[in-house]
């Protein structure tokens, strides 16, 4: 088996059917459908333009209807600008510079502006994104090709072809605010030579653990770190909190949550207030002076008039190699200067950073990550961390046939089980009561995980239970297929008058509304209980009353959860329930209650679920929904 062959064609595999899926939508839907799918923004209007990079353009746009819909428009990603009076031609591609609220900027390969854009009905499109695929195949070949170079043990490590080594120096740093297994994952950090993996289930406090090991890293050799994960959202979520601990970050695309607190970290923000930028303002403004003089010799085509917007011309491009250079020499300092680089993985290759080298890499939510996103920050590290928990949401994998062949596997998965002695299980959570913590507990983590005794027995109200199973078995509640979804309307009805209830008790003892996640693992169902809530005397809590898929809360928490199971047949077919670390991530995001409600005679033919009835059994938290018909 060769490692890296094998990774690469998985991924032409994936590359496949991705494009494959894009095209599709792209070439036979309307703009709305397409507006719909959020890869596209009509109508637009360009709210301002200035020289970029090279000879190109970066206009800024905003979205001016439709603004409630969300998209996928993200820092990096190829789009391009075009006008829907002649869609087939009136195009030009760009690729998107930033992007916050309404607002995008896209820096165009063109030097100016065409005249199309002048007559309105104009929009942008997400194109394919060859690029992050280009990416993730150089990484792969660029490994393959290290692999058996002296200089290259990580990669040989992670091959599972070496084992990592720990320095037998001292170590023993005390990080006075962690507990003792962030302790040691802290240590153990310090010590690793090439690896250390840090294994944070629901609630234990990995982020902060991660952040106070950089830290040390930081002063113990003060040497740059890189600092990655799959998302923007926990890409932003390092780098407030490393900022907070006063490391001076910078966070290279631009974040996905608008603060100020972010802003401020940016390579744009960074440059702002660079003391060479008020020169790059004044010759890009002689240089937009140039060519707008060379613009007005446009219609005559004498010689002389040909000569001198030629010459105008000349001049705007030699000033903007003069912004090119200094705007460098800007880029270079502040990337010299910071401590920490954050960005996303395949970020970590902006041509900002592309050929620095770092002595450590930390990827973060590695649990998340497509291993070949992973060898891009690799490659620039002798020293790699990764933090995560391979027992919760796999990577989003678009292609069946890729992800069974061995594309869901993630690296921090395939290295815990190959180096277990470079792991450190994170063993004390804050987020749930220990009867919600126990299940998840003994299925996943090998019965270790204990409750922080500021929460272990937390309630949301005195004698509740914490975690109940609603055993809808023998009430008739059947399933139904809508489309591809599972649906099972009568238990969406009765999770609600459930829920009716508890709210009755929360305003009979006078309490706070909490706040409450219903999940499913169908959207099916999530369609027709989000329709139930916004029919419901509920809806007056609609700030604290969240509805959606498993996935989409993967990372957050509340105080309620509610969980409908949807499967009830006679067969025992349980389709992606089977998938039980998505239940593990459902499970966990309760703080105080967890309700979950499902039909026992058809779930329990998996033992994980025979398991999970026993032991609400054994905790008096199980009960028939025959209690609740009356």
């Amino acid at each position: 088996m060769d490692y890296f062959k094998d990774l690469l064609e998985l991924l032409r595999i994936e590359r496949e059917e991705d494009r494959n899926a894009y095209l599709k939508l792209t070439q036979s839907t309307s703009v709305s459908d397409r507006r719909a799918a959020g890869i596209t923004w009509y109508p637009i209007a360009i709210r301002g333009n200035e020289p970029s990079r090279g000879d190109y353009i970066t206009v800024e746009v905003e979205r001016t209807t439709h603004k409630d819909l969300s998209h996928q428009f993200r820092f990096g990603v190829p789009a391009v600008l075009f006008s829907n009076h002649d869609a087939g031609t009136d195009r030009v591609e760009g690729t998107i510079a930033y992007s916050g609220g309404d607002r995008l900027k896209i820096t165009l390969f063109t030097d100016e502006l065409p005249d199309w854009t002048r007559n309105g009905k104009l929009g942008v499109e997400l194109l394919f994104d060859n690029n992050s695929y280009d990416e993730m195949q150089s990484a792969l070949k660029t490994a393959s090709a290290l692999k058996d170079k002296p200089e290259a043990k990580l990669i040989r490590i992670l091959t599972g072809e070496a084992e990592p080594g720990f320095a037998d120096a001292d170590y023993n740093r005390t990080f006075p605010s962690l507990n003792p297994s962030q302790q040691t994952a802290a240590q153990q950090i310090l010590g690793a030579n090439e690896l250390s993996i840090v294994h944070g289930p629901p609630g234990t406090g990995k982020t902060t653990t991660i952040v106070q090991a950089i830290k040390g890293l930081i002063k113990q050799d003060n040497k740059q770190i890189l600092v990655v994960a799959p998302s923007n959202t926990a890409v932003d979520l390092l780098s407030e909190k490393l900022a907070a601990e006063g490391l001076n970050v910078l966070r290279i695309g631009n974040p996905a949550r608008v603060s100020e607190k972010l802003s401020a970290l940016t390579l744009d923000s960074k440059m702002g207030d660079h003391k060479y930028t008020k020169d790059i303002k004044e010759m890009k403004k002689q240089a937009s002076g140039y060519k707008n003089m060379a613009h007005q010799y446009k219609r005559s085509f004498g010689k002389a008039e040909r000569d001198q917007r030629k010459a105008l011309f000349d001049e705007a491009h030699r000033i903007m190699k003069d912004v090119a250079k200094t705007e460098q020499f800007i880029i270079d300092d502040l990337v010299a200067k910071a401590q920490i680089i954050t960005a996303t993985l395949v970020g970590s290759n902006h041509y900002t950073i592309r050929d620095v080298k770092f002595d450590t890499v930390v990827i973060d939510e590695a649990g998340q990550a497509l291993e070949p996103a992973c060898w891009i920050p690799i490659l620039k590290a002798q020293k790699l961390i990764m933090a995560g928990d391979h027992l919760q949401l796999a990577p989003t994998i678009k292609s069946n046939k890729a992800a069974q062949k061995g594309l869901a596997t993630t690296l921090l998965e395939k290295c815990a089980t190959q180096h277990p002695q470079a792991v450190t299980l994170l063993e004390e959570q804050y987020r749930m009561n220990e009867a919600i913590m126990g299940f998840s507990s003994r299925e996943f983590y090998g019965n270790r995980l204990k409750a922080n005794e500021g929460v272990a027995q937390r309630l949301l109200f005195e004698k509740d239970l914490p975690m109940t199973f609603v055993d809808t078995a023998g009430c008739g509640f059947d399933e139904k297929l809508e489309g591809t979804s599972s649906t099972n309307p009568e238990e969406a009805v009765f999770l609600f008058k459930h829920l009716y209830q508890l709210a009755e008790q929360i305003a009979a003892r006078g309490l706070e509304f909490p706040s409450i996640a219903i999940i499913s693992p169908y959207k099916g169902q999530i369609r027709i209980l989000k329709e139930l809530f916004e029919a419901s005397e509920l809806i007056k809590y609609k700030d604290k009353i969240s509805v959606n898929t498993i996935d989409s809360f993967q990372g957050q928490e509340r105080d309620v959860v509610y969980i409908s199971m949807t499967r009830s047949n006679a067969e025992g077919e349980i389709g992606f329930l089977a998938d039980t670390r998505r239940m593990n991530v459902a499970m966990t995001r309760a703080r105080k209650k967890l309700v979950i409600i499902g039909d026992s005679s058809t779930i329990t033919r998996l033992p994980f679920y025979a398991d999970m009835v026993t032991y609400a059994e054994n905790i008096s938290g199980y009960q028939s929904a025959w209690e609740y018909q009356n």
